[in-house]
Parts: C-alpha cells; sequence; structure tokens
C-alpha cells in the first residue's frame, strides 16, 4: 500500500515536471518566430490596449488589490479569505524576489534592445532583465494561491496573468520563454505558499487546500 502511494506521489510530481519542461524547451525554439509573428501582426489599437494591460499588471496593482480585499475580509470577520488574501500577497512578494534575482542573474536583453549577445550575465541594467518576466511570475503566483484555496474563483481569474503576458510579448519587453518560465516560477510559489498557510488537507468542496473558517 505504501509503495502504491509513494508510486502515486512520485508521478503526481513528474507529470507536471515533465510537461513544464516541454513547454520551455519548445518555447525557448520558438522565441523569435513568435516575436517576429507579433511584430508582423501589430496595429495601433493592439498597441495601445496592451501598453494599457502591460502598465496595469504590474506588482503594485495587484498589491493594492490584495490588501483592500485582505482589508474588507478582515472588516466582515472572515479569518478563511483574510488568511486566504494575505497568502496572495506573500505569494507576490516571493515570486517577484525569485524573479528579480534571476533577472540579475543571467542578464537577458529584452527583445526590443538590438544585441548579438543575448545572455550577459549579472547586469544592474532593466534592458538585460527579460527572464523571467516579472509581471507574470507575480500575477501567477497571486492568483495561483487563490485557485489553490479556491479552484472555482481562481479559474476565473486565469486569463489575467496569461493576458499579461502576452501584452509583455507584444510591448517587446520579454520573449515567450521568458513568459512561461514566470508562470512555472510563480505557480511553484503559489504551490509553496498555500501549502504552507493554507492548511495542508485536501478540499473537494472549495479547492486543493483546506482553510478553515
Amino acid at each position: 500500500m505504501r509503495l502504491l502511494d509513494s508510486r502515486r506521489t512520485a508521478l503526481y510530481w513528474l507529470i507536471p515536471v515533465a510537461i513544464a519542461t516541454i513547454a520551455i524547451t519548445a518555447a525557448f525554439h520558438f522565441d523569435f518566430a513568435v516575436r517576429h509573428f507579433i511584430a508582423q501582426h501589430q496595429h495601433a489599437l493592439g498597441e495601445n490596449i496592451m501598453v494599457d494591460i502591460s502598465r496595469f499588471g504590474d506588482w503594485p496593482e495587484h498589491f493594492a488589490l490584495g490588501l483592500v480585499l485582505a482589508g474588507i475580509a478582515w472588516w466582515r470577520g472572515s479569518k478563511k479569505w483574510t488568511r486566504i488574501f494575505l497568502a496572495m500577497l506573500i505569494a507576490l512578494a516571493i515570486a517577484g524576489m525569485a524573479g528579480q534575482i534571476i533577472k540579475f542573474a543571467t542578464g537577458r536583453a529584452r527583445p526590443f534592445v538590438k544585441s548579438e549577445q543575448l545572455w550577459k550575465g549579472p547586469r544592474s541594467s532593466s534592458k538585460f532583465q527579460s527572464f523571467p518576466s516579472g509581471h507574470v511570475a507575480e500575477s501567477t503566483a497571486f492568483f495561483g494561491v487563490l485557485f489553490f484555496a479556491n479552484w472555482r474563483i481562481g479559474l476565473l481569474c486565469i486569463p489575467i496573468p496569461l493576458l499579461i503576458g502576452f501584452s509583455r510579448m507584444w510591448v517587446a519587453e520579454h520573449y515567450l520563454s521568458d513568459v512561461l518560465v514566470a508562470i512555472v516560477l510563480g505557480v511553484v510559489c503559489a504551490f509553496m505558499v498555500a501549502r504552507f498557510f493554507l492548511s495542508s488537507p485536501i478540499s473537494k468542496a472549495s479547492g486543493i487546500f483546506a482553510t478553515k473558517k
């Protein structure tokens, strides 16, 4: 019985890891093709919309939203949702810090930067901090916690980080691989925070991680 449980656990982890590895590898392969396709299909209206989405998809807007929601939940006396919204803020911060460290260490040139060498190592200039997308990592971690806490509500919010990721590619701030790696980073941060802050029992009714009322 224990052996069967161990195999199930191993399979539980191996499948998402394999999917993420394949997706990221493919993304690196199609980075320039996707960048070229987007550049060929840009227009003024789409540019303005994507610039606005990119601007308002940064961490301050997510942080403000989380604070407001946590405040409302606390005011209404819901310990469960106050804990969830605070966990979302924690995941946002962890993903942001982790992403920033990776950005600095890798020094990948952004798509709009003309450079023969794409990876330049440690760089403080934002022009060489393309990998991974901070916007996407933070947004994914933020809404990822909500998904783990209540998958029905979280599922409705999944398009938000995806749209932010597309906008970041549209405005030539990131490559496809930057976005996909950021999504993986965000999911990992969300899972760790949800696992630690939102109890461990599996909840079939409301979400993956149950929280006490």
